[in-house]
């Protein structure tokens, strides 16, 4: 069986390549035979990195040509029917869609989370698009955000696929390198327009933690674009902090949070990380989609980015309070994380059924 896959590969968001690692190693679980070609910004990285096939998803013509000789098109993980980010992202991966549904292939899309989709065009696209597929998506306001826009189809709420994947928590050698003595707390950071000075605000909390004994390592999540706002939080600190490299792999990444005693994040696969790990988080919310996920793991969301209403000392407090009880906070973790690892490797299984069908 041949399955292409089409989702925001390629752009070193660590993310998104955690969606794709997870997605192939869930169908290749399910069926080791199976062949699978990647739409991708690097194919050349793509394919070394996850022993794929993998074309430039900007060559329409390679793209076509990989659907044709397909059994069926996966659409997803991720968020990439929105228009918040951008005008592009709807028209190209409803595109794509549209070129397996004329070559009549089967399409499948693959727990994604939806929205927001401001424009009234956008939204009539994503319906008409999506009438002819199956389609899964990560989060109960996505499921919502269909339905109003008027989508018919089942719509099926599944875990994100990085929910499932396996992973060796003993894979960093930066982390065996340091030699850290309290307890340790990572933090994952990004840009994002707003008026509230929230890098001040998480320095701040940051600070007050070092100052009673935790160490701070930041994790890049998103190459150097996160690198730049870790190093610009940590130049607001008067304290020690860390920044963990931002090549790291994968499974090095993983690996950090896992080791941690607790997370405050605001990039989505930096809390899900932590959540397979079992780790402890305090999610900083930018997009409805941190807050479904902190919902769903029933973990604290300290504020929202764009929002007054928390302050670095409201922070500081929720973050203590977790790194205080932070066994029994794993523990709680834990039981409701295993029952999403268990079904998120469900998904791929219905997406090879469909396929065979």
């Amino acid at each position: 069986m041949k399955i292409v896959i089409s989702g925001y590969y390629g752009f070193d968001n660590v993310g998104d390549e955690a969606i794709l690692y997870s997605i192939i190693q869930a169908l290749k679980k399910n069926d080791p035979e199976i062949e699978v070609t990647v739409l991708s910004n690097n194919p050349e990285y793509t394919r070394k990195t996850y022993g794929v096939q993998a074309v430039n998803r900007w060559k329409l013509g390679e793209v076509h040509s990989a659907i044709k000789a397909s059994n069926g098109l996966i659409s997803g993980g991720g968020s990439l029917l929105q228009d918040e980010t951008g005008f592009k992202s709807i028209p190209y991966y409803t595109g794509i869609i549209k070129i397996a549904q004329m070559l009549k292939k089967p399409v499948f899309v693959y727990a994604q989370g939806m929205g927001p989709i401001h424009k009234s065009y956008n939204q009539m696209i994503v319906k008409n698009v999506l009438k002819k597929t199956k389609v899964t998506v990560r989060d109960e306001a996505s499921k919502k955000l269909l339905k109003k826009i008027g989508l018919k189809n089942p719509i099926q709420i599944v875990p994100d696929p990085v929910m499932g994947v396996s992973i060796n928590r003993n894979s960093s050698q930066w982390w065996d390198l340091q030699s850290f003595q309290g307890p340790v707390l990572t933090v994952s950071v990004r840009d994002w327009p707003s008026t509230v000075n929230f890098k001040g605000e998480i320095a701040q909390a940051l600070d007050k933690l070092a100052s009673v004994g935790v160490e701070i390592v930041f994790v890049p999540m998103h190459g150097e674009h996160d690198e730049k706002a870790s190093s610009e939080v940590a130049a607001l600190m008067s304290g020690k902090s860390y920044i963990s490299p931002y090549m790291d792999s994968i499974e090095e990444k993983i690996s950090i949070i896992g080791k941690s005693d607790a997370l405050v994040g605001m990039r989505l696969h930096a809390l899900i990380f932590s959540s397979i790990t079992y780790t402890p988080f305090i999610a900083l919310s930018y997009d409805p989609k941190i807050d479904a996920f902190a919902e769903i793991c029933q973990q604290p969301v300290a504020g929202h980015v764009n929002e007054t209403g928390w302050t670095a000392d409201s922070l500081f407090e929720s973050i203590q309070q977790v790194l205080a009880n932070a066994e029994v906070e794993s523990k709680k973790l834990q039981e409701k994380v295993e029952p999403l690892q268990q079904s998120a490797m469900e998904t791929a299984k219905q997406a090879i059924q469909l396929f065979k069908e």
